[in-house]
């Protein structure tokens, strides 16, 4: 596919070195774009309501999430441009063509929820557009047609592939930024500053469950992140990628969450509403708060765009033999009847929210240890390996599964659940010091690692012997003698 193509055609392939003609500055706007997000203030309010944090503290929470979760994703990305195919596609080449289906499974089953959340609060935005502006008020036939109209544009844009995701962050990261620095000003002007630094100081265990919270957003989008940068020629700098990567997120995550708990000290009720968007409309005057919504709505439309783009190379690594546009649609439907149901049904969209972020970490944490530990071990890829699915695979290796990551990534996911607590369920562990810090998703992470780096790797063909088509390797045997630091 031509880079100058309006419509992305490349599916799992690798991208050749000859179409790699992507920016390191480029990723600015993408990760700013996966962050505009009016949940973010609903977060933010809860570090406030229910964690019971002072202003000080949330300011911490607000810095060290970002830096930590999109540290790990700008890290993972480092894996796009140097094999240049989607996170999952390369994810065959750790865990075996057959094995990688278990966790693409579960990554691709986490991203209904997430893209669920999404459209359910971009629905909300247009609904109180439409009751700002015209007086409209919801009902059950419209909460279906804004569904249907936000999932519709989602699957437009999605499908059009990385340039037309690449043209919307840059613009919505203009005006939302600008429309947020107006929001800054307002609330500065009219906020009652004495009540919002006389608010108490909460326990650090907090602060850390705070810091957690807010970080499983960007962990979440660490499989996707080498979706991103596969098109970046392999010499793009990977310092570079990771700072761009942090510094996109951190500059929506930051004021966003900073002020979500300085609206929490007028609107003590935000973090429990069940409609997450409609108290802008009652903080802020009509005509920053219409024209915010809008901004805001683009910018969620955006990240559901970007993650229905990545569950479509995810869908194609589970066997679904459809183009990469035909495989977003699954997900757009079941966003439509997850979202309906959310909106309808559940009584508590907040708590709804929080219990999905934390399984969702918990979920892609297994993965991110064992696919992170490999990349230490390797500079490239096979890309003829990654797409021969039979035996003759290189990453066929027994059956069709690599043992060890097998074996890393299931224990991993046990142990992250057993340090969890949501709603409706809680781990035997969910009590301990990690439990109580909602760090149930760093102990998943840490456990995937420290086992596949000690566990025995696949055994290395005869060094006098040319590989034979059908013969394992071992993690990393198919690369270029490079080192694998950040420099290059």
């Amino acid at each position: 596919m031509p880079a100058e193509t309006a419509v992305e055609s490349r599916g799992l392939e690798p991208v050749p070195d000859g179409e790699r003609r992507g920016r390191v500055r480029e990723l600015v706007p993408t990760w700013v774009a996966a962050n505009i997000s009016v949940l973010l203030l609903t977060m933010g309010a809860g570090l406030v309501i229910f964690n019971g944090l002072n202003i000080w503290q949330v300011l911490v929470v607000a810095i060290a999430a970002p830096v930590a979760s999109y540290g790990i994703v700008g890290l993972i990305s480092i894996a796009g441009k140097r094999g240049g195919a989607p996170g999952m596609a390369l994810s065959r080449a750790v865990f075996g063509q057959r094995g990688n289906l278990f966790p693409g499974a579960l990554i691709w089953v986490a991203r209904w929820g997430w893209e669920t959340i999404n459209a359910v609060s971009g629905a909300y935005a247009a609904l109180t557009i439409l009751d700002l502006v015209f007086g409209i008020k919801k009902n059950t036939a419209l909460i279906v047609v804004t569904l249907l109209f936000f999932v519709g544009c989602t699957f437009l844009v999605s499908g059009l592939g990385i340039n037309a995701l690449r043209v919307c962050s840059k613009w919505s990261t203009y005006f939302f930024g600008a429309f947020s620095v107006l929001v800054l000003g307002y609330l500065i002007a009219e906020t009652d500053w004495s009540a919002v630094f006389d608010q108490p100081a909460g326990s650090t265990a907090m602060m850390v469950a705070g810091i957690g919270t807010i970080a499983a957003g960007g962990i979440s989008w660490v499989p996707s992140g080498p979706d991103f940068t596969r098109y970046l020629p392999r010499t793009a700098s990977a310092k570079g990628m990771v700072g761009a990567t942090i510094g996109g997120a951190a500059v929506v995550v930051i004021p966003m969450v900073i002020m979500g708990a300085v609206m929490a000290v007028a609107t003590p009720d935000l973090a429990t509403a069940q409609d997450p968007v409609s108290f802008i409309g009652e903080l802020l005057p009509i005509w920053i708060a219409v024209p915010y919504l809008l901004i805001a709505l683009v910018g969620m439309l955006l990240i559901n765009s970007m993650s229905m783009y990545s569950a479509g190379f995810t869908a194609q690594t589970l066997g679904i033999k459809v183009p990469r546009a035909a495989a977003v649609s699954v997900n757009a439907v079941i966003s439509l009847v997850f979202g309906f149901l959310l909106m309808v049904v559940a009584t508590s969209f907040f708590g709804s929210f929080i219990s999905f972020l934390t399984l969702l970490a918990v979920a892609f944490s297994a993965w991110i240890g064992v696919f992170g530990v490999d990349m230490l071990r390797r500079t490239s890829y096979d890309g003829a390996a990654l797409l021969d699915t039979t035996r003759t695979s290189a990453y066929w290796y027994r059956g069709g599964f690599a043992w060890q990551a097998m074996t890393a990534w299931g224990l991993a996911l046990v142990v992250g659940l057993l340090f969890t607590k949501v709603d409706w369920f809680s781990g035997p562990l969910a009590t301990t010091w990690i439990g109580r810090n909602g760090l149930g998703w760093a102990a998943g992470i840490a456990t995937s690692a420290l086992l596949y780096a000690v566990l025995p790797r696949t055994a290395a063909p005869a060094p006098d012997a040319p590989d034979s088509p059908g013969q394992a390797r071992p993690a990393g045997s198919d690369e270029a003698p490079a080192a694998a630091t950040l420099s290059n």
